[in-house]
């Protein structure tokens, strides 16, 4: 790009269309742009100025890993496993030289993802015993 990753954060730091405010509980700023993982609004997280930036995203019964770099961007879908998942997140996020924070950070939504995915236990009513 023509600016520089500095200059644009100062741009947009203050005034992008993503930035929420979190009513629930504490009142920060949540960022919603895509690329930014960990949803905060600050220069190492913003999915829009940062070079390398990475983004996992639900699918049916699993969980999509999208790795934006220089170069161009890379999707891998991740269906068969949490373990087979999280080390196939780390291979690909590692091999396209991604700072290990963001790397954390996916293995970290990936996880919450799948967990959410997972089907619910029906929790067993147990009645009073009379005699």
């Amino acid at each position: 790009s023509i600016m520089s990753a500095e200059l644009q954060w100062m741009v947009i730091r203050k005034t992008s269309s993503f930035l929420r405010v979190n009513k629930a509980g504490f009142r920060d700023i949540v960022s919603m742009e895509p690329g930014n993982i960990t949803n905060k609004n600050s220069f190492n997280s913003n999915g829009l100025v940062n070079a390398k930036t990475v983004d996992v995203a639900p699918t049916e019964g699993g969980v999509q890993l999208t790795v934006k770099t220089k170069k161009g961007k890379t999707t891998a879908a991740f269906t068969r496993g949490n373990r087979r998942t999280f080390k196939g997140i780390r291979g690909a996020t590692e091999s396209q030289y991604v700072r290990a924070d963001l790397t954390k950070a996916a293995i970290r939504k990936a996880s919450a993802i799948l967990k959410s995915q997972k089907p619910k236990a029906k929790k067993i009513r147990r009645g009073r015993k009379t005699a």
